[in-house]
């Protein structure tokens, strides 16, 4: 069987490993789903979501041209998660204007404290 980038097939995980699951795409062929793959979001431990034996429908994402290696997503069939945005929180009043204009008006005031205090010691 001749596999294409964007094929979806059939398979078997037949290994779990920390970084990925191997799917057994039959005809002695095999592919693995990244576990950034498996599923939208954060996976703690791949283990939780897939088991060895569990039948699984995949689609082909990447096809290494040289090693021939095929990369296989289960999250293509999986609806988005919706991005929540917090809303930005303001450690000072974000209507007042301070930044670095308050320090150019008093930076002639300490530069000319320094040089007296200066002057005093001598």
């Amino acid at each position: 069987m001749e596999f294409k980038i964007g094929m979806v097939l059939e398979g078997e995980i037949t290994g779990i490993q920390p970084y990925g699951a191997f799917v057994s795409l039959g005809d002695e062929q095999q592919g693995l789903i990244h576990v950034s793959e498996v599923k939208h979001g954060f996976i703690k431990n791949i283990n939780e979501e897939l088991e060895i034996g569990d039948k699984v429908t995949v689609q082909i994402i990447d096809i290494d041209e040289y090693t021939k290696k095929i990369s296989l997503s289960l999250r293509v069939f999986q609806e988005a998660v919706p991005v929540v945005y917090k809303k930005k929180k303001y450690f000072t009043n974000r209507y007042k204007t301070i930044g670095f204009t308050s320090i150019d008006e008093k930076l002639d005031g300490w530069v000319n404290e320094f040089l007296d205090d200066l002057l005093e010691k001598d």
